[in-house]
């Protein structure tokens, strides 16, 4: 079976958790007999930009179609809409199946962009969106619902990340049949972003000493003024953890002016924007990570701790609660709840021994559902569901 794979972002040109699953699961379809390609932005000309991607990707698709001729053409994102609908306009053996793989709705994602509120102070407002947040929500996330709906009305086969995600999508963009094929991690992928020398060195003293940690772009529905505001609450119960944030974004001046604010000045350290393999580094070396969010599809950072052997402490939203089991492989606390999630950092760090079963609970969790041959298997299972003939050696896929 041929298999493309159409994405607007990928490994090591961008730091994307949605472009590393384009590659976890053609590894898994490699290992499981597919031939398998992948087309990115340097295949659609020189210097594409990715607002530019879901136009120049057609021609590029097209010529892959037409040369290579694939049984499968699988699309990412809302990115791929243009692509699916010019493909599904095709007729006789030239057409191939149209699958969409889409990480989250896009609605939800623009209703995500809010104030922020900690309902454990009174449902007090604790955080606004910026300007350039509001931009996104008026301006560019109308064309990725538009692109979205598209995507998935045009597509023989529908996917999403979680159950929680694919009923969003079947929801928001008037769709049925959504299947699940879980985000994975494990393959040893050769397109790793190199180890930045410069973040290295930053970042040293960072890692003297445990500490939490929290990742991902500094945008509100992450949620890290919940996360200072729990941090706060932490220390005024005698407990001085320290936290490191590796990402950057629009809400870092806001989030330095509240760690003043709360007198936190000495125990955030931010790390800035880090490659994939610092971050890696960091989260071996961390006592917990942290993902205050409010809304997410199914994270990858998340499963990178879990393979690493590190629990997890996230909000109970989303796709999170089908990989994270609280009590078990980490902990699961309400979103936008400072109070509680204050008791879960507690947890974590009053108890290292016990926060350390966790995380070997979490690894063998991911063993047992979320690696690249698992993603495979379901991947065969949606695109056999609609009666497309699929080979018999994922019945029985390695590891």
């Amino acid at each position: 079976m041929k298999v493309l794979l159409v994405a607007n972002v990928l490994p090591p040109r961008d730091l994307s958790g949605a472009g590393e699953q384009v590659l976890q699961l053609a590894w898994g379809l490699s290992e499981a007999g597919c031939e398998v390609e992948v087309l990115g932005r340097d295949r659609c000309g020189p210097n594409v930009s990715k607002g530019a991607f879901p136009w120049r990707a057609r021609s590029a698709v097209r010529r892959v179609v037409r040369e290579w001729r694939p049984d499968v053409v699988q699309v990412h994102e809302s990115d791929g809409g243009l692509v699916i609908r010019d493909l599904a306009r095709l007729d006789g053996p030239s057409r191939p199946l149209l699958v969409a793989l889409q990480q989250v709705s896009y609605v939800r994602e623009r209703q995500a962009v809010r104030p922020l509120v900690d309902h454990d102070q009174d449902a007090k407002v604790v955080a606004r969106p910026v300007q350039s947040e509001l931009l996104f929500r008026s301006l560019r996330t109308p064309l990725h619902i538009a692109l979205g709906r598209l995507t998935a009305r045009r597509s023989d086969v529908r996917l999403a990340p979680s159950r929680v995600t694919a009923l969003e999508i079947e929801q928001d963009y008037g769709v049925e049949g959504v299947r699940v094929v879980p985000n994975v991690t494990g393959a040893p992928l050769d397109a790793r972003t190199p180890e930045s020398a410069q973040v290295a060195d930053r970042d040293e003293e960072a890692v003297d000493e445990p500490y939490l940690l929290a990742v991902g772009r500094l945008r509100i529905r992450k949620g890290m003024e919940i996360l200072l505001q729990a941090l706060a609450h932490v220390r005024d119960r005698g407990h001085r953890p320290r936290l490191v944030v590796a990402g950057d974004g629009e809400r870092r001046e806001t989030l330095d002016a509240l760690c003043e604010q709360l007198g936190l000045g000495a125990s955030v350290h931010w790390a800035g924007r880090c490659s994939r393999s610092e971050v890696a580094r960091l989260q071996r070396r961390a006592a917990a990570l942290i993902v205050p969010s409010t809304y997410e599809g199914m994270p990858l950072v998340v499963l990178e701790a879990m393979s690493d052997g590190v629990p997890v402490i996230a909000s109970a939203v989303s796709g999170i609660p089908e990989v994270v089991v609280d009590g078990q492989t980490g902990w699961l606390v309400p979103p936008e709840r400072s109070a509680a999630l204050a008791d879960a950092l507690i947890d974590a760090v009053s108890d290292p021994d016990a926060a350390r079963v966790r995380g070997e609970a979490g690894r063998q969790r991911l063993d047992q559902r979320f690696r690249p041959h698992h993603a495979a298997r379901h991947w065969f299972e949606a695109v056999g569901s609609v009666g497309f003939p699929v080979p018999t050696m994922w019945e029985n896929p390695p590891g």
